[in-house]
């Protein structure tokens, strides 16, 4: 592998104008800030070792970031579980209601399978369009289509959330 100045160079461009994003993603799909820095470290790394070799990189950083992310559930890699519950939030109606949105986002997007959790968040969070999501996840177009219905049912039971359209 090259390590020259201008592909060191290019990578820390590709990183700094694409990193924010792709842990946005990973967010929505760990559920968790600090699992989300774990799965885009881990990203970056192979894409890093793949640089000289890729030619539209930030389609190749979301599919291993979305590919990762499947293999290590299939691998039943588990982190802490929280055991006690938090202190409440201090006043404030508006925290309150953000609280309970994000709480409840949360509970649905957990429940979701992890196909479906990688479908939304290509769908509704990169803003892809089916086909694409398709492309990146490797699955059909009718695939895609079954999970966003499926996962949208899910996410609509939750009386908070089904109101928001």
């Amino acid at each position: 592998m090259r390590t020259d100045s201008s592909n060191e160079s290019a990578f820390a461009e590709f990183t700094s104008t694409k990193a924010d994003s792709l842990l946005r993603a990973a967010w929505l799909l760990t559920g968790d800030p600090h699992k989300a820095e774990d799965l885009l470290q881990t990203v970056l790394v192979k894409l890093w070792q793949r640089w000289d070799r890729l030619d539209n990189a930030d389609a190749y950083a979301r599919r291993m970031l979305y590919s990762t992310y499947l293999s290590w559930w299939r691998r039943r890699w588990r982190y802490e579980v929280p055991t006690a519950a938090l202190p409440d939030v201090a006043d404030g109606h508006e925290m309150e209601t953000v609280v309970v949105l994000r709480a409840s986002v949360c509970a649905r997007l957990a429940q979701l399978s992890k196909r479906q959790r990688a479908v939304i968040a290509l769908r509704f969070w990169d803003d892809l369009s089916v086909e694409a999501t398709a492309a990146v996840l490797g699955c059909s177009v009718g695939s895609v289509k079954t999970h966003t219905a499926r996962a949208l049912a899910v996410l609509r039971a939750d009386e908070v959330l089904g109101g928001i359209r």
